[in-house]
């Protein structure tokens, strides 16, 4: 794939084309798991390989849930971009809408989810924010607490324009005030 390409697609798409590419390969993978593992003088082997082969084939949808879980462990609720478990588990229900352990697994981490977005809010990290809640408005867009963090973060960006604002005037102040008056010949 090219970087032109690659640039182009949103973060999204490039994690669900990757999904494609893992899924498309995964029949060769798994079908070299199923063949029974050989040693060099040609006996068959019990091992990771035929352990392997008794697991069944994975899915797109059970590498987003195992990758979701991996990032719950780790505590990649939302954050950072492209590699949290709130993003695995949608990109899940993408794959298999009514999955019940991706939806389930978006219900109990949205409250944690929220508390994240919230903090982003607090460190003035807004486009974080912005970013984390459009993701939790994903699952549930009609949720009074997705309200709320988003009236919360419109009024903590007007207080940041406000102070940017502040700011310039008073470095505009300082520039005129440094300049030479030219009348005083």
């Amino acid at each position: 794939m090219s970087r032109a390409f690659a640039a182009a697609l949103p973060r999204r798409g490039l994690l669900v084309v990757s999904l494609a590419l893992i899924v498309a390969a995964a029949p060769a993978a798994f079908a070299l798991l199923r063949s029974p593992a050989v040693d060099g003088a040609g006996h068959q082997v019990k091992g990771p390989a035929a352990a392997a082969s008794s697991g069944g084939q994975d899915s797109g949808t059970a590498i987003m849930l195992d990758l979701a879980k991996t990032a719950v462990a780790e505590k990649r609720l939302v954050a950072p971009a492209g590699a949290h478990a709130f993003e695995f588990y949608l990109s899940a229900l993408q794959l298999e809408p009514n999955n019940a352990a991706a939806t389930e697994g978006l219900r109990e981490l949205f409250e944690p989810a929220v508390d994240d977005v919230e903090r982003s809010i607090n460190d003035n990290s807004l486009d974080e924010a912005q970013r984390e809640l459009g993701l939790l408005r994903e699952f549930d867009g009609t949720n009074y607490k997705l309200a709320l963090l988003g009236g919360k973060l419109d009024a903590q960006r007007q207080l940041q324009i406000r102070e940017d604002e502040a700011r310039a005037a008073v470095l505009q102040s300082q520039a005129t005030s440094a300049t030479p008056s030219s009348t005083s010949q």
